[in-house]
């Protein structure tokens, strides 16, 4: 890395080493696009495991005695105690400037009413011997939020997280997240705590707060959904709890993919990558292209956009490590690798974005068009933002209000229904080796009545 002095500031450049990986042909491309879906496997997760299972077991049987020990030990602070006062979650929203305020209320609106579309609908008919079937959709009791720490604050996850809770109808949501060695909490994410109408905050995190949350302890609710992103350790933690309670995904590091034709511009696709790589030296930011011009002028134009960039280490280490480029011949390839490689969030930076859309099958979200920026629904687009990492676009969705409800099969049979089908279920009962099965319809045989 080199130093221009420019008008009495010292400029970072990358001018004197490669900074961005270009793959020379679609099986290069392949072989880079897996490299990055399995950059958070290996020795760096077998190392977090043993420390995840231990603090799983502490927090189990020492309740808010290992909370606090562990975040004395990790964050700096006594939590004494850990929960924030609810007037301090009102005086933050007090503190927080007007256009701020705004800001949040105009995308808790947009971002209620996408989600309110989403709430499901129950089933019943009628069969064709007179029995109900149906399905009956109802919100878990409680639901737990993780809102992560650490490089920067996320009050749009506590909207994209605490707001299809309520819209689903949650009694209780509350929410966990890391402070400051003084045992803070950043203003703006308890405001938007406070006007999504967040029941209980608490000032832990990692593996153990997630522990708290799966178990209960003497000050934290067990809950029964636990949503939201972090670090390894809390989502090696949302692994290990899963089955004592739901959780939305095992979110790995943020991605953008973007496919891009002769229209599209070159500040664009930049500024678009770096506001991936910001998130975290681990996220990833990939350009596949058919524009061999605008794939050869980017490296620089990504250096010239990082001059003086608040975030640059960030930055250089997210593109430098996990960056790509790709040329294709076409836009059909462009698909096939972005399908292959089942984007987070997905670019088209194409003349007609709308009807290549219709010929991606796996990606978390699709962004159409320039107007269209991942920004956009990082913060208030209404969709959410908590989406489907490292491939795992190919069988999942983005967080929405089915994440915090469940939903009930109900049956009631009639007695024609049953004797029209008695036979059936004797069969098949019979077929499977379970006596006490086919037993339980011989027992309600209408003729012994």
């Amino acid at each position: 890395m080199t130093q221009i002095i420019n008008k009495g500031k010292v400029e970072k450049t990358f001018s004197n080493q490669p900074f961005i990986k270009i793959a020379e042909n679609i099986v290069q491309a392949q072989i880079e696009l897996q490299k990055i879906t399995d950059r958070t496997s290996g020795s760096v997760q077998d190392k977090a495991i043993k420390v995840v299972q231990d603090i799983l077991t502490n927090v189990s049987e020492r309740g808010d005695e290992a909370l606090k020990e562990y975040t004395e030990r990790f964050d700096g602070f006594l939590a004494e105690p850990l929960e924030v006062p609810p007037d301090l979650i009102i005086k933050a929203w007090e503190k927080t400037p007007k256009t701020l305020q705004d800001s949040l209320l105009l995308a808790k609106k947009r971002i209620e009413k996408f989600h309110s579309f989403q709430l499901p609908k129950d089933i019943t008919y009628n069969g064709t011997h007179g029995e109900l079937l149906g399905r009956r959709w109802s919100p878990v009791e409680k639901a737990g939020i993780y809102i992560p720490g650490g490089r920067a604050a996320y009050p749009s996850t506590v909207l994209m997280n605490a707001i299809p809770a309520y819209v689903a109808g949650v009694d209780q949501t509350i929410m966990v997240s890391p402070a400051n060695s003084k045992g803070e909490i950043n203003q703006t994410v308890l405001a938007a705590a406070h006007i999504t109408g967040i029941n209980k905050v608490f000032r832990i995190g990692g593996a153990q707060a997630i522990g708290a949350m799966a178990n209960g302890t003497e000050s934290i609710p067990k809950v029964d959904v636990i949503t939201g992103p972090g670090n390894i350790y809390v989502t090696l933690a949302k692994k290990y709890v899963y089955g004592k309670v739901g959780i939305d995904s095992l979110a790995g590091p943020s991605e953008i993919l973007i496919i891009a034709d002769q229209s599209a511009k070159l500040e664009h696709v930049a500024s678009d990558m770096l506001a991936q790589s910001e998130h975290d030296p681990l996220a990833s930011a990939i350009l596949i292209t058919t524009n061999k011009q605008l794939a050869e002028r980017l490296p620089k134009e990504l250096e010239h956009q990082l001059i003086d960039h608040p975030r640059f280490e960030i930055c250089r280490r997210s593109i430098m490590d996990w960056g790509l480029i790709v040329i294709c011949d076409n836009l059909e390839t462009c698909v096939k690798l972005s399908d292959i490689f089942a984007p987070e969030h997905l670019e088209l930076l194409v003349e007609d974005p709308q009807e290549l859309a219709k010929t991606i099958k796996n990606a978390g979200a699709i962004f159409m068009g320039s107007w269209s920026p991942e920004a956009i629904g990082d913060y208030l687009g209404g969709p959410n933002h908590t989406l489907p990492t490292s491939g795992t676009a190919r069988f999942a969705g983005a967080l929405g209000v089915e994440t915090f409800m469940k939903n009930t099969s109900l049956i009631d049979f009639s007695k024609e229904a049953f004797n029209e089908t008695k036979k059936a279920v004797i069969e098949l009962a019979n077929s499977e080796g379970l006596y006490s099965h086919a037993e339980s319809i011989r027992k309600r045989d209408s003729k012994s009545y």
